[in-house]
Parts: C-alpha cells; structure tokens; sequence
C-alpha cells in the first residue's frame, strides 16, 4: 500500500471506529522495526489497530496479509507504547484488524480479537 493510500485508509478507518464508539488515543506510533497504525480504547481495553488495504485480490487479502511475523512486530511495538504510557498499562489489550479489500470506503471488514498474544 503506498503511503498516501495507507493515510488515506488509517484516517477512514479511525473515523469509523469513532462513529462505532472507539476513542482515538495515537495514530502511526513508531519504534524502529514496528509501527502501530491506530492505538483506540474501548471502554476498558485498548485496541491496537492493523489497518489493511488491498486494491485486488493477486496478492491475496488485506487480512491475509497480517503474518506472524507482522503479528510480533505489533506485539514489541504495544509493549514499547505501553512504556510511555504506564496509566494505561491497567487496560486489557486487544488486536484488531481493519481491512479495505477493493475500494477505499467505509464500512470496512472490522475483525475484532484478531489474534492473541502467546
């Protein structure tokens, strides 16, 4: 996803998570190696949000795209905003995932609990 797309999808996606009652914490936190797109809280949790974009199907789906990998690297960087931010320490954390498969308008897929922390 090029980097206007990936804002354009991030900025779409944050405003509907509001309008479902998410409140916007931080958007693009970065450490070197990772990156949290949106960070939201629901009412006693905080949502880390993966926002995913595929404009067509060749390279398989937005949710397709979230591998193990990427999964860890969203893992270490929580634990660094987590750091900086010890009030919120408190929450549950949960990961989800916001895809946009075709074109970029709302309603996104929105998968809630994605995948868990081992």
């Amino acid at each position: 996803m090029n980097k206007r797309r990936g804002t354009e999808a991030e900025q779409l996606a944050e405003t509907w998570l509001e309008q479902q009652g998410l409140k916007p914490l931080a958007r693009n936190f970065q450490i070197p190696g990772g990156e949290l797109d949106l960070v939201m809280r629901d009412g006693n949790t905080l949502v880390i949000m993966e926002v995913r974009h595929r404009s067509g199907k060749h390279h398989g789906s937005a949710v397709e795209s979230i591998t193990a990998v990427k999964q860890r690297r969203l893992v270490r960087a929580t634990e660094h905003f987590l750091l900086r931010h010890p009030a919120l320490r408190r929450l549950s954390v949960r990961f989800d995932v916001v895809t946009f498969d075709g074109l970029l308008k709302p309603p996104p897929q929105w998968l809630k609990d994605a995948f868990r922390l081992t």
